[in-house]
């Protein structure tokens, strides 16, 4: 079976993207074989999408469900923008404002410029600010918060020299978080900037942006008091800026205790090819 695919790029984060046909193999299997950076195409993900899951009463609707490199299925929400500028670009959807069906449910999108769009993210939890975990012989002050996957967040001067290959393993399987594990992220409160890397589970490994992760630090940013304004700037580590907008909601929020989220930041289609599967 040969089949077309295309790479995406969003803010730093890179990841296939495959138009859901007819025998396709388990997205799990395709994502550990092509995702492998030495012996695949290579991404931090796969992405499977589906235009033709609109109905008659939803036309402006469409499917994308998305796999880490190791297999597992999660909600990405740079990986879920970049689906959205793809489903835009390659005219699968008219209009420039439509809905995605996800692993964390419909999840409304935009495109907000030329290769750039925004997606309203599931609504955060409650942050747990605070946490005293250790870890590689000493006692680190940690925020936990669930912005569509979950997050640890560590607070640095310096995240560039931050020990991201050493502590970021440890933290993210720590027991505080369960089974389940968390992304760690190393961040550096600005005013209504902040700067941040990340070590994402699922790759097991530093990724140039994370969307979740900027949400993360975001939400925990306002909740420590440390910023203020209603739209945050992320600096990824790949360079690239997303921006987190807080927007109040004609019903008060999604969840009736907050205001609606968006992500938005730059999304292209790096190239495309085909594979012998």
């Amino acid at each position: 079976m040969r089949l077309p695919f295309f790479k995406m790029a969003g803010a730093g984060n890179d990841f296939i993207l495959l138009e859901r046909t007819p025998g396709i193999p388990s997205g799990k299997r395709l994502a550990v074989r092509l995702c492998d950076r030495r012996s695949g195409i290579g991404a931090d993900g796969l992405l499977i999408v589906d235009a033709r899951a609109r109905t008659p009463h939803m036309k402006d609707y469409a499917a994308a469900r998305y796999f880490n490199a190791d297999g597992s299925e999660a909600f990405c929400g740079n990986g879920t923008r970049c689906a959205a500028w793809w489903l835009y670009r390659r005219g699968k959807i008219s209009g420039r404002r439509f809905v995605l069906e996800t692993s964390a449910g419909p999840v409304r999108a935009r495109i907000t410029g030329k290769k750039r769009a925004a997606i309203l993210m599931p609504a955060p939890s409650r942050p747990r600010l605070g946490l005293k975990l250790r870890a590689d012989g000493s006692v680190h002050r940690v925020h936990w918060i669930r912005a569509g996957v979950p997050h640890a967040l560590v607070e640095t001067k310096d995240p560039a020299s931050a020990p991201l290959e050493r502590l970021g393993p440890l933290l993210r399987r720590h027991r505080a978080f369960g089974r389940a594990g968390a992304n760690v992220d190393f961040v550096r409160f600005e005013k209504d900037r902040v700067v941040l890397r990340t070590f994402e589970r699922g790759v097991e490994a530093e990724t140039l942006a994370c969307g979740t992760g900027a949400v993360a630090a975001a939400c925990v940013g306002r909740a420590l008091g440390r910023l203020r304004g209603a739209s945050v700037r992320v600096l990824t580590a790949g360079g690239d800026l997303l921006r987190v907008d807080f927007k109040s909601s004609r019903n008060g929020g999604r969840s009736g205790a907050g205001p609606d989220i968006w992500l938005e930041g730059p999304a292209a289609e790096i190239f495309s090819g085909e594979i012998d599967l």
